[in-house]
């Protein structure tokens, strides 16, 4: 059974002009452990859903040891026993890396822990270096897997839907729990499958959900120049489904709001500084701002810096919204999905209480 579009749009609260949602890195700071890390996304997520956030979505990285999302499905699986309502999903899994099989059965398992609340958002990048790609994918080939993403798009929704041809190879291989459990003798399984989104930081991914009718996320976080040709590009090419009737497109952004001012600017240096260590093969945990205002930038590393920071919307909880506001109104994004980075896991959760309370949003 196809998702329907009263899955995929949200509802606005407050004055917020579009749902607002959550992206998790999981991230972890200098002198912490993955498992503080887990424990706070179980707070952020708890929060988000007492709030009116719509969604909570885990974003697959490798190899990064500031991030530990690794696993999207396991932690998707940890926050399902720790929520009732809000809306779960991978933001995303990085299809190439895995056999759609896997993912079908993985996101099947997610759907009966939580029926009618999952989400699948799907990329083609790896999510990591080329050395870790190649191991997770057991090839030196990664074009291939790249190149390979709308067969490999396809052979996922067949697994989900099971509904391979006959003939086909893989008509009598079932994605398990699945559809096949509805129709087997005395089955009661609910066939209702996630809705799937494509997710991308340039045109290839926009142009394909359009195509097929998906709702298409965009990652504004680090990819802003491209924006908002991506969004054109994707509402041009969208084609009517089963799962949409018009285009419905959300926007990743980086935001943080403090009670002060300086500290916002303190944190997300600190934030850049982790950045500017990951594009120059150094990547760590994320460093305190004490440690990244003792650091010397070189003049390129700064100018990274200055780049990096112009799109992280930041500051205090009124100029925070007063941006997301801006930038919903130059993006006309559905919805807007907000990450935030800061070496503290209670900034990370103040952050999205300080939003929630600027633009009035309810306390469950």
């Amino acid at each position: 059974m196809t998702a329907t579009a009263d899955e995929t749009r949200g509802s606005t609260h407050g004055t917020a002009p579009t749902p607002l949602s959550v992206l998790d890195l999981v991230t972890v700071g200098a002198g912490r452990t993955a498992t503080d890390a887990l424990r706070t996304s179980v707070e952020i997520a708890r929060l988000a859903e007492s709030r009116g956030y719509h969604r909570y979505w885990v974003a697959e990285h490798h190899s990064m040891p500031g991030v530990a999302s690794s696993s999207p499905a396991v932690i998707l699986a940890h926050l399902a026993a720790h929520t009732t309502r809000i809306r779960l999903g991978s933001g995303g899994v990085m299809l190439p890396n895995h056999a759609p099989l896997v993912i079908a059965e993985q996101f099947g398992t997610l759907e009966a822990m939580a029926p009618r609340r999952v989400d699948l958002g799907l990329g083609r990048a790896p999510g990591t270096d080329g050395a870790t790609a190649a191991a997770l994918r057991r090839t030196d080939h990664l074009n291939e897997g790249a190149d390979d993403f709308p067969q490999q798009l396809a052979e996922l929704i067949r697994f989900l839907e099971d509904d391979f041809p006959d003939g086909h190879p893989y008509r009598r291989i079932h994605a398990v729990p699945g559809p096949i459990q509805a129709t087997s003798p005395g089955g009661v399984q609910d066939p209702h499958r996630p809705p799937i989104w494509l997710l991308g930081s340039s045109g290839f991914s926009a142009r394909l959900a359009g195509s097929l009718g998906l709702p298409f996320a965009f990652a504004h976080h680090f990819s802003a120049q491209n924006t908002v040709p991506a969004l054109d590009l994707y509402r041009e090419s969208f084609r009517p489904s089963a799962a949409l009737d018009e285009p419905y497109a959300l926007i990743g952004v980086s935001a943080l709001a403090t009670e002060d001012e300086k500290e916002a600017r303190r944190q997300v240096r600190a934030a850049a500084l982790n950045m500017v260590r990951l594009r120059t093969g150094r990547p760590g945990l994320v460093p305190t701002p004490e440690e990244a205002e003792a650091y010397r930038f070189s003049p390129m590393e700064q100018e990274f810096i200055d780049s990096w920071n112009a799109n992280v919307v930041h500051g205090t909880a009124d100029e925070v919204r007063s941006g997301l506001d801006d930038l919903h109104k130059r993006t006309g994004a559905d919805e807007l999905m907000i990450t935030s980075h800061a070496h503290s896991g209670d900034l990370r959760l103040r952050s999205y209480e300080l939003i929630a309370d600027a633009y009035g949003l309810p306390h469950d």
